[in-house]
């Protein structure tokens, strides 16, 4: 799985939305999909992904609108490819300045399509590093968490802590394996007693209710596993 490069797919066509699921999961990217505009503008607030391939033909939610809202967006570094049946120049100019970043024309052979998603992200994507999970939103490269759009505020360890357990969800970390992430060159023995704390601390800022967290869950007598 590439880490921090999530593909939103918004196509209304069962078959083609597998489709391109299935190949793009073949290149190890993570993808989410969507059936609708209205389905795929909540999934983009789930996600935050670095690329959408959004149909312009969509029920609900056209795509030129979901397209015109993705643009709106604060801290938007979405890039978006734009699936069509739609093949006159004049269609696909207006859809490129709408601000897709490119455009394919259906029907389109997969290899083609993974060849244009590596191309706009080799462009785009290397400024897209994100980690998201139902509105939680880590951005490693600008040192940045959100939650629900609204940004927190982190210290150094509470940063680090949180990118851990967001790369590696449903692994369980002992309190020696996350000192050893936040407190590298220190002493383990004496640290690990400070991960209860910071674990608190940053519960306090991302759990709806603290006391029984569903995002950080303690696993009895093994340490500390991240749940999406």
């Amino acid at each position: 799985m590439r880490v921090g490069q999530q593909i939103l797919v918004v196509e209304d066509d069962e078959m083609i939305r597998n489709l391109i699921q299935i190949y793009l999961e073949k290149h190890h990217y993570e993808v989410i999909t969507a059936a609708d505009g209205e389905e795929g503008r909540e999934a983009y607030l789930a996600h935050y992904p670095c690329l959408v391939l959004l149909d312009l033909m969509l029920p609900k939610l056209s795509g030129e609108k979901l397209c015109e809202w993705i643009q709106e967006q604060d801290n938007n570094e979405t890039s978006i490819i734009m699936l069509t049946a739609k093949t006159s120049s004049e269609q696909k100019v207006a859809g490129l300045r709408l601000g897709a970043d490119d455009y394919i024309t259906k029907p389109f052979s997969p290899e083609e399509l993974v060849a244009r998603v590596e191309a706009v992200l080799r462009r785009g994507g290397r400024f897209c590093q994100r980690i998201a999970h139902s509105g939680l939103v880590i951005m490693p490269r600008r040192g940045e968490v959100y939650l629900y759009e609204q940004p927190l505020k982190m210290t150094t360890y509470e940063f680090h802590l949180l990118y851990h357990f967001m790369s590696h969800p449903n692994i369980v970390f002992s309190r020696e394996q996350l000192v050893a992430q936040i407190h590298p060159d220190d002493e383990a023995d004496i640290l690990e007693r400070t991960i209860d704390a910071h674990i608190k601390k940053l519960r306090e800022k991302i759990e709806e209710t603290p006391a029984k967290p569903a995002r950080i869950q303690t696993v009895r007598g093994m340490g500390y596993r991240f749940v999406p």
